[in-house]
């Protein structure tokens, strides 16, 4: 097994580090403290640090002025973010960037080039309708012969809507829509396969903000960061703001996940090193508690979880990039390492919590706000259970003929 990263690959983590090296944790209100979100916006001087830096280019395609970097490099940029808490959509940026690179089309060129220059930002419909259900099934896509696609449902959670300048929206195209048309568009007629959801295929709709029926109602995420309930009433869109590439949103909530498993990684990283540090100077009956073996085995029982978040990350990321093959697919290592960051990520937070005592509860130091960032990275893009239960699925479709 070699997780040795290419020259490219370590260049842009290097370059994340000095570029993330100055921001503060607790830079913006504590979420304990505040009533609503803990800023009206995410972190543009941070932004336009990361557009200079050429990191939000990173994986954009070579054609549209990117590096052309993969899932890999992503993850060893938002890994470093995680670790600092940095408020911005890197993750949704970087993962729209690369999704619509290779599965974008004409929809996907149109915004590319600024969406690496930093001079779009672009955040994604993720968590459905209530978080539990796949996102593509909140929206009802219909296309209009002629006239392009109209969109419906609701989308809740969506990470700096009010800020962004599109939401890139899943949906299903409509039940009695096959989404085929001569010129490679969709249809606005087809055979129904009597599922509820048309031929089950779904669309990227590149939606402008403040397009004529979108609203948006504030939502506040666990993490304190301002959030929205995006719905959608009739919104006509035409085809170069639609993705009808197959397999688009699959390879965007691929890439939505193994982020996600990064920024965790990059979290419970912060948090054992700050724990490492208090318990080295706290003394207890004249001794570091760090000295004392119940201490001892906590911490150690917490690297391993570093380990082997660490280990599935990028086992799954290399799957997605390389395209390798295996015995089950790469959505089983994506599940693998979904259950790992959110299970390792949630010990590392409540160890710290523990073994920091009464100190780890002052909204002055920074370990609450890992804590609640922790949370909504456990629960994004689906929990533990959620994950497990995929896997087994996959195992399950994927067991040897005994017969």
């Amino acid at each position: 097994m070699d997780f040795t990263f290419t020259e490219e690959q370590q260049a842009a983590r290097e370059a994340a580090q000095a570029v993330l090296s100055g921001v503060s944790p607790d830079g913006v209100p504590s979420p304990v403290l505040s009533r609503g979100p803990v800023a009206e916006d995410f972190d543009r001087a941070l932004w336009r640090r990361l557009a200079a830096a050429d990191l939000l280019s990173l994986t954009v395609a070579g054609e549209y002025g990117g590096a052309g970097l993969g899932p890999i490099a992503l993850c060893l940029v938002l890994r470093e973010a995680g670790q600092v808490l940095a408020r911005v959509p890197l993750l949704e940026s970087g993962a729209t960037a690369l999704a619509l690179s290779t599965h974008g089309g004409p929809a996907g060129a149109a915004i590319l080039p600024a969406l690496g220059r930093g001079e779009l930002v672009a955040t994604v419909a993720s968590s459905g309708r209530t978080g539990h259900d796949a996102a593509e099934l909140a929206v009802g896509a219909r296309p209009v012969a002629g006239a392009g696609w109209v969109l419906d449902g609701v989308q809740t959670a969506v990470p700096w809507a009010q800020c962004a300048d599109v939401l890139v929206i899943p949906a299903q195209i409509a039940d009695g829509h096959t989404g085929d048309r001569a010129d490679g568009h969709a249809d606005s007629h087809g055979d129904s396969h009597g599922d509820g959801h048309g031929d089950g295929r779904s669309v990227l709709g590149i939606v402008p903000r403040d397009h004529p029926g979108v609203g948006l109602a504030g939502q506040v995420s666990t993490n304190g960061e301002r959030y929205a309930e995006v719905r959608l009433d009739s919104v006509g869109l035409d085809d170069t703001q639609v993705v009808t590439v197959e397999g688009a949103w699959g390879r965007l909530r691929e890439l939505l996940t193994v982020g996600t498993c990064a920024l965790a990684l990059g979290v419970g990283t912060a948090v054992c090193r700050m724990t490492s540090a208090y318990t080295g100077k706290r003394e207890q009956f004249g001794f570091p508690l760090a000295t004392f073996q119940a201490v001892a085995v906590q911490a150690a029982d917490r690297y391993i979880d570093l380990r082997a978040m660490e280990a599935t990350l990028w086992q799954a990321a290399w799957r997605l990039e390389s395209g390798a093959g295996g015995p089950l697919p790469a959505a089983a290592d994506l599940a693998v390492a979904k259950v790992w960051a959110s299970e390792g990520v949630r010990r590392a937070v409540q160890t710290a919590q523990h073994l920091h005592g009464g100190f780890g509860a002052d909204t002055e130091y920074a370990l609450h706000r890992y804590h609640a960032w922790a949370k909504q990275l456990e629960l994004s893009l689906g929990p533990a259970a959620a994950h497990e239960e995929a896997l087994g699925d996959l195992l399950a479709a994927h067991a040897p003929d005994d017969h």
